[in-house]
């Protein structure tokens, strides 16, 4: 090429969540069944979306305007009633044109970070999200910088962490939250979240919080949304339909701007982002329509508290199989749909094996555990897959130094959830006695 076309911060964005899925397509085409672990989507794992929101999405499609383009922002009804939803938890106050919709939180996440000065960097949780840290490091082209979520103390935020990183790193413009957590099912304590909006009021940052799981929790947690704690600080909410609903083929998320114009720089970054989406002209039109007529249903909140309580349910079920492990450190979760389940220090080594009856498949993984420098969860996780067929995601793969894997809380087929965590927790002591 005449010049280089790459970025140099183009090396930062990958997906394991996804990237795992390529090795267990290999894995099954030798024969070797699948159970997916590794991605959120309801759908996938038997969730049924009631014949009711169906049928209102289904009446919405013979509106013509459903077809259409609607304004940039996203559609004005929808924009006032989320408004309004959040208003009534007497936070920070917001109107329709504090709201800005995109497609999926995967764009708006990467809108964020596009029109953050190279030079600023946003910090973020550790275990992270990828789609958040390989966003935030490509724009700036470095590691991404993280605070601690403690394994040994419920995933909590270690704040003392997250205050010196803030204190001493002056590049730092930006505080990321990521409530319920993603991938650790972490729910941020309220004192928590009030400490972090200290920070950042004390180091004038702003605050960015993906709130795609705020409605879903169980166990006797709840989650406080952005808007209920950041007072009069400058901060951005994430949320969105796909898991909640859950329409993750809607790709349908918004933003929501608070205490925009009490900062002149945060005010033009929230016009850049507005007017970026402007260039695009809209969003998606269908799932904007359907969010007032579906949450304003009196059947969607104690459909929603069902779900919750199942997922619970399931969390709790999976914590009676892996949590007494002696070399794993196990939280039980109370958000979102995830659990992280971490190897305890000096468990895993570079000779630890699973039976795989496969010779093909036994090829592959010998192949892929002999790259140098591999991480040892990556390894155990790959052993997993072509000795059992149950695809997890390392966490090594979400910025983190520490070892283990994600898995998810969605198999709906309690039978199936059961073997399939039995299977884990079998091969984890098989792998690490051999």
């Amino acid at each position: 090429m005449r010049n280089k076309i790459l970025s140099d911060g183009a090396k930062e964005l990958s997906y394991e969540i996804r990237e795992i899925v390529k090795k267990a397509d290999l894995i099954s085409k030798n024969g070797q069944s699948i159970v997916f672990e590794n991605i959120g989507d309801p759908i996938q794992k038997n969730n049924v979306v009631p014949l009711w929101i169906r049928e209102t999405i289904s009446n919405l499609t013979l509106d013509n305007k459903s077809y259409s383009y609607c304004p940039s922002k996203g559609i004005l009804k929808t924009r006032q009633f989320l408004a309004e939803l959040n208003n009534k938890k007497a936070g920070a106050q917001i109107t329709a044109e504090d709201i800005l919709f995109f497609n999926g939180l995967g764009d708006a996440i990467a809108k964020v970070y596009q029109f953050i000065s190279r030079s600023s960097r946003v910090i973020g949780p550790s275990p992270a999200y990828s789609t958040h840290s390989s966003a935030e490091a490509a724009h700036a082209s470095q590691d991404p910088i993280t605070y601690k979520l403690d394994p040994n103390n419920h995933w909590y935020p270690d704040l003392d962490d997250l205050y010196n990183k803030v204190k001493y790193n002056p590049n730092i413009i930006g505080i990321l939250i990521i409530n319920p957590d993603n991938p650790t099912g972490m729910v941020y304590p309220l004192d928590t979240l009030k400490r972090i909006v200290e920070i950042a009021r004390e180091f004038n940052l702003f605050l960015l919080s993906d709130e795609i799981y705020l409605n879903i929790t169980y166990n006797g947690a709840r989650a406080y949304s952005l808007a209920e704690v950041i007072d009069d600080v400058p901060g951005i909410a994430m949320k969105g339909i796909s898991k909640e609903f859950p329409w993750p083929g809607s790709r349908c998320g918004w933003m929501e701007y608070y205490n925009r114009g009490k900062d002149e720089d945060f005010d033009k970054f929230c016009s850049a982002i507005d007017n970026a989406k402007m260039i695009e002209v809209c969003s998606t039109t269908l799932p904007q329509l359907a969010i007032p007529v579906i949450m304003s249903d009196p059947r969607y909140l104690p459909y929603r508290e069902e779900l919750n309580n199942q997922i619970g349910k399931r969390s709790k079920i999976i914590a009676g199989i892996l949590g007494q492990i002696p070399e794993l450190m196990f939280n039980e979760t109370y958000g979102a749909f995830y659990n992280t389940i971490v190897f305890k220090e000096d468990v895993l080594n570079d000779t630890q094996t699973l039976p795989i009856q496969n010779e093909a498949n036994k090829a592959l993984v010998e192949k892929w555990v002999s790259e140098p420098n591999i991480d040892l969860d990556k390894r155990f996780v790959y052993y997993l897959l072509a000795a059992t067929g149950i695809c997890v995601v390392p966490i090594s793969s979400f910025c983190s130094d520490l070892k283990g894997f994600r898995v998810t809380l969605l198999e709906e087929n309690e039978e199936l959830l059961q073997k399939t965590f039995t299977n884990i927790r079998d091969a984890i002591r098989a792998y690490l006695k051999s």
